[in-house]
């Protein structure tokens, strides 16, 4: 039987604009426009749907043709989308500006309907059922901080595992109150830092500062140098292999997310699973879209004879 995953939160329309040639600050720059369904959730959702999970999704979502686009791409990854849908508001947006080398410039989130994803709507009997008939439940921080709370709450009460994307610094802060209480969060360094109010200078330094706010199980990726995975106490490091080509970064800490959860789901430890997750970020950038369109299972196998062994820090 399948396992059966619950995602709530961010579901909205991605917009890049990538620079065709050198940056150029403050001057217009020659490049191109792409736009697809998006956000942190829903591209770790429709990552886990093609490794082969069921998946529900729970998110706010406006009564627009952009709404529409994005229930459309949850039905064709084989989703069971169950949005909120607000027919007098616009679904959120994300706009980036990306780099030729497919990194990110500067981007801007357009989301304020997520406020409307509220506490209270949790004790509605069909969110009730679904949390109920989950194995895993997974968020992101798009959602408001009173709301994550009470989504790890009732998580905990029913003794489901829960696992938290930190979409950015500035929305990682709300998941401050209940990070104890989350057992595997996915996060960048530079959302890490917001969360600990300090940057070490090096992979060691982050199991000590994270364990001292109450983080137990999480993983810090760091660009193209060494991620690493804190668990119960013991900590390791993981070299990203380099891709042969990088299309867009977009999307990649999704899929690490994903990946990871994939494996702890069928049974691994996070210092394995994390190379699962690895392989999957490692096929997300070679891909333009958020979400590897060719993901399978087996692709996944394929690349992860790329991602090499953890080193153990302690």
């Amino acid at each position: 039987m399948k396992k059966k995953i619950l995602v709530l939160g961010g579901a909205h329309i991605d917009r890049r604009g990538r620079i065709s040639g050198e940056t150029a600050p403050g001057a217009s720059n020659p490049g191109t426009w792409f736009e697809e369904p998006g956000g942190g959730g829903f591209n770790a959702a429709r990552n886990l749907a093609r490794l082969g999970f069921q998946v529900t999704m729970i998110s706010p979502r406006g009564g627009d043709p952009i709404g529409e686009m994005v229930g459309e791409a949850a039905d064709f990854a084989g989703i069971d989308d169950r949005p909120f849908v607000f027919l007098d508001r616009k679904t959120p947006s994300y706009t980036a500006i990306i780099e030729k080398d497919g990194n990110l410039v500067i981007a801007l989130a357009d989301m304020d309907l997520y406020r409307f994803f509220v506490p209270r709507r949790l004790s509605i009997r069909w969110v009730r059922e679904a949390f109920a008939a989950h194995d895993l439940i997974l968020f992101d921080a798009n959602l408001p901080e009173e709301t994550i709370a009470a989504i790890v709450a009732k998580a905990h009460s029913l003794a489901k595992p829960v696992a938290a994307i930190a979409i950015s610094p500035a929305k990682v802060v709300r998941l401050k109150p209940c990070i104890a209480d989350i057992d595997y969060l996915f996060l960048n360094e530079a959302e890490a830092a917001a969360l600990a109010g300090e940057q070490p200078e090096d992979a060691a330094g982050w199991p000590p500062l994270l364990n001292q706010i109450g983080i137990r199980k999480a993983v810090v990726t760091r660009g193209r140098r060494e991620l690493v995975a804190l668990c119960e106490g013991r900590a390791v490091t993981l070299q990203p292999p380099i891709a042969d080509t990088v299309a867009d970064v977009t999307g990649a800490g999704d899929s690490l997310a994903a990946g990871t959860l994939a494996a702890l789901m069928l049974g691994l430890p996070l210092e394995e699973a994390v190379r699962h997750g690895t392989a999957a970020a490692t096929l997300t950038v070679q891909s333009r879209h958020a979400v590897n369109e060719n993901l399978t299972p087996d692709l996944l196998n394929a690349a992860l004879a790329l991602v090499p062994e953890v080193r153990i820090l302690h």
